[in-house]
């Protein structure tokens, strides 16, 4: 997957954001709904405190964290991206990967949200059975040339409320892409593998290093 569409959907996530956890408690809410006011809430904080996010990679990192968690349900994605290997891995290797996953994301892609603004998302009108137990929620984000470039969230209800596990750029599934890259990295070289390079990754020196300013585009 490319460097740009990386970041867009790290920053398309991620927007669902501050008190989007408190939200989700509601099966009542409007998934539309839900993520328009979470995705203010997150870019308010950003505006609020920039050049101190900026500054400090670790608070990023920190932010990113507290509002992404709660919101992304992380394991069933890694599940979906995995496919067959994940029910041929151990319970050990399976919370490795998901670890080694989000966190590989987090430190390559995260910084490009700094840069993030409320004007560059649009939600656009829920057009979902609001009684479903599944949601794709429409919004764009315009690049810095003003082009505009479709993204799809999909949500499903789970026990602890509304949670993103996919989102799709220009149709592009995040999840799918990723199944596809890893999948043949995993048959290649086998998932302990691609475990230590996800792990590696997240703990070289420089991960914190912000992407170029292409990824951003």
């Amino acid at each position: 997957m490319m460097p740009h569409v990386q970041s867009l959907i790290l920053g398309a996530v991620l927007a669902l954001g501050v008190g989007a956890a408190q939200a989700f408690v509601d099966a009542n809410d409007n998934p539309q709904q839900l993520v328009e006011d979470s995705a203010k809430r997150m870019l308010t904080e950003l505006d609020a405190n920039r050049p101190a996010y900026r500054k400090d990679p670790a608070k990023l990192d920190h932010l990113i964290a507290t509002v992404l968690l709660p919101n992304f349900d992380t394991e069933y994605a890694a599940r979906l991206v995995l496919g067959q290997n994940w029910r041929t891995a151990s319970e050990e290797q399976r919370k490795r990967f998901v670890d080694a996953f989000y966190h590989s994301l987090l430190r390559s892609y995260g910084s490009a949200l700094v840069e993030f603004t409320a004007d560059r998302m649009t939600v656009l009108p829920y057009r979902g059975d609001p009684d479903s137990k599944s949601a794709t929620v429409r919004t764009e984000i315009k690049r810095s040339d003003g082009s505009k470039v479709p993204v799809n969230y999909t949500l499903h209800k789970t026990d602890g409320g509304w949670k993103a596990w996919d989102v799709s750029i220009e149709g592009i599934s995040y999840v799918k892409s990723l199944r596809t890259d890893l999948g043949s990295e995993v048959q290649q070289k086998g998932l302990d593998a691609v475990i230590q390079r996800l792990e590696n990754e997240v703990n070289a020196p420089g991960a914190d290093a912000k992407p170029s300013a292409a990824s951003t585009k």
